[in-house]
C-alpha cells in the first residue's frame, strides 16, 4: 500500500513546515512540498490540511500483560488491547513485568509481544521484574539479550521501594554491567528500565554507577520520576551533574494527583526550566499498570487501570498548559526514547525510516490518523484496524481497514 498525506505542517519531531509525505509499504519514500499521485499505483491519499503530522510515539514502559495484583489476585489488571495502544498514537511498545514475575512470566511476556506485532504495531520486551535474581527466558540475562530479538534490555527492577529485592549497591550495578554486555554484543540498547520507589535513597544506587563503576548512565533509566517532588528534584540534579536519563509516568488521575505527585506535563517543564537537557527525559505510560480512583468528593472509590493514552494527554498538555515548545514536548515521546533504546528506524520523520506517523488536528491537537508500519490504523478517530479479539475485529483487521 502506497499512502500521501498531503499538506501537514510536519514536526519531525523538528519543525519542517507544510509537506507531503509519501509512504511505500512500511517505509516513508518521500517528503516534498507536492508529492503528485499517480493513479496506477493505488495511491491513497489523506489530506493533512489545518494538521499536525508526528511521527508514531514510543511508549518505553508498558504492562502489556496486565500488572497490578499488589491487592490479592483479584485486582490483577488485564491483557492489553491493539486499540488501546493506537487509539493514543503509539506505534512501538517496549513490554514489562512489573511486582509479580510470577503469574506474569517472561514466556508470556514474549508472547503478547509477539502477537501485538502480528497485529500490527512494533513491540520489544525487557527481561526481568522488581525482583533481583532476574527472571530470564534462558536462565541468563546477557543471552536473553543476545539470542532473543525481543529483548532489548532488562527491567522493571524495583529500587528505593519496599515492594524491591532489597538489593545491594553491588548487586544492583552487576545487572546494569550486564545489560550492558548484552547490549553489546547483539548490538542493542542493553538499558535497565528502573521502577523508583518512594524510599529515602531515592538516586543512589544510579549514582553509585555512575561514579564508581566504568558504566555510562546511558545504559539506566530510572522512571516514575514524578511520584514526588522530592524525587523530581532529585532526578534533575542526577540528569545535570551526571548526565543521566529520567523518564516521567504519565499514568494517573490528572484531578486527583496523589500527596506529592507531580504530573507529568508540569514535570517536563521544571526540567527544563531547571536546565535539563531536552535529550535526556522521556515520558512513558506505565499503561494497564492499576492505579487509585477517586470519587469527585476524593474518596478512594477503586482501582482503575494505566492509559497508553495518556503518554500523549502530557505531551498536549505540556504545549497547551505549560507552554512547552511542541518539538521539545514530543522529543519526549519520539526521538528521545528512539536514540536511548537505539531504534533507529523508529522516532523520526525522515526519508527510509519506519512509516509510523500521527496526525493531529491543528486547532485542538486531538489524534485524528495513526499508520503502523504503513498500514493505517486510525482514521478520523476511529480505529479502522482492531485486535484479533476485539469487537469486530476479523484475524485482526476490520472490513474497514483493508482500504
Amino acid at each position: 500500500m502506497l499512502i500521501l498525506i498531503r499538506n501537514a505542517k510536519v514536526f519531525a519531531p523538528e519543525e519542517l513546515g507544510v509537506q507531503d509525505v509519501l509512504t511505500a509499504d512500511s517505509r516513508i519514500l518521500k517528503i516534498a512540498p507536492h508529492i503528485p499521485a499517480v493513479e496506477e499505483y493505488d495511491v491513497r491519499t489523506i489530506d493533512g490540511t489545518g494538521m499536525l503530522l508526528f511521527p508514531g510515539f514510543i511508549d518505553c514502559h508498558v504492562h502489556i500483560l496486565g500488572g497490578g495484583g499488589e491487592g490479592s489476585y483479584h485486582t490483577r489488571t488485564p491483557e492489553i488491547m491493539l486499540t488501546d495502544i493506537t487509539m493514543g498514537g503509539v506505534t512501538t511498545v517496549v513490554g514489562c513485568l512489573g511486582t509479580d514475575g510470577t503469574t506474569r512470566n517472561m514466556a508470556s511476556l514474549l508472547a503478547k509481544a509477539r502477537g501485538l506485532e502480528e497485529e500490527g504495531i512494533t513491540a520489544y520486551i525487557y527481561s526481568g521484574s522488581y525482583q533481583i535474581p532476574v527472571r530470564t527466558l534462558t536462565g541468563n540475562l546477557v543471552d536473553d539479550l543476545i539470542l532473543i530479538d525481543k529483548v532489548i534490555g532488562c527491567g522493571e527492577i524495583a529500587i528505593s521501594d519496599h515492594r524491591s529485592s532489597q538489593p545491594t549497591e553491588e548487586e544492583f550495578a552487576k545487572i546494569v554491567g550486564d545489560t550492558r554486555v548484552g547490549g553489546i554484543l547483539s548490538g542493542k540498547a542493553g538499558l535497565v528500565n528502573i521502577h523508583m520507589g518512594d524510599g529515602k535513597r531515592m538516586l543512589s544506587y544510579l549514582r553509585y554507577v555512575a561514579e564508581e563503576t566504568e558504566i555510562p548512565t546511558s545504559n539506566m533509566l530510572p522512571t516514575h520520576i514524578n511520584r514526588s517532588a522530592r524525587l523530581l528534584h532529585d532526578g534533575i540534579d542526577y540528569a545535570k551533574t551526571l548526565g543521566g536519563f529520567v523518564d516521567l509516568t504519565t499514568s494517573s488521575d490528572p484531578d486527583f494527583l496523589e500527596e506529592d505527585e507531580v504530573k507529568a506535563s508540569t514535570g517536563l517543564k521544571m526540567m527544563l526550566d531547571a536546565g535539563v537537557p531536552e535529550h535526556q527525559i522521556t515520558f512513558s505510560s506505565d499503561g494497564q499498570g492499576s492505579i487509585p480512583i477517586f470519587s469527585k468528593s476524593g474518596e478512594l472509590a477503586g482501582l482503575g487501570v494505566g492509559k497508553v493514552s495518556s503518554l500523549y494527554r502530557e505531551v498536549r498538555d505540556a504545549v497547551l498548559t505549560n507552554h512547552v515548545g511542541l518539538t521539545q514536548a514530543l522529543k519526549t515521546v519520539t526521538s528521545n526514547p528512539a536514540d536511548l533504546l537505539k531504534l533507529t528506524q523508529k522516532g523520526r520523520i525522515a526519508v527510509g525510516k519506519d512509516a509510523d506517523l500521527v496526525l493531529a488536528e491543528e486547532d485542538t491537537m486531538d489524534i485524528h490518523t495513526v499508520i503502523a508500519k504503513g498500514k493505517l490504523m486510525v482514521y478520523q478517530k476511529t480505529a479502522v484496524r482492531k485486535g484479533t479479539f476485539e469487537s469486530d475485529g476479523i484475524a485482526g483487521v476490520s472490513a474497514k481497514g483493508q482500504n
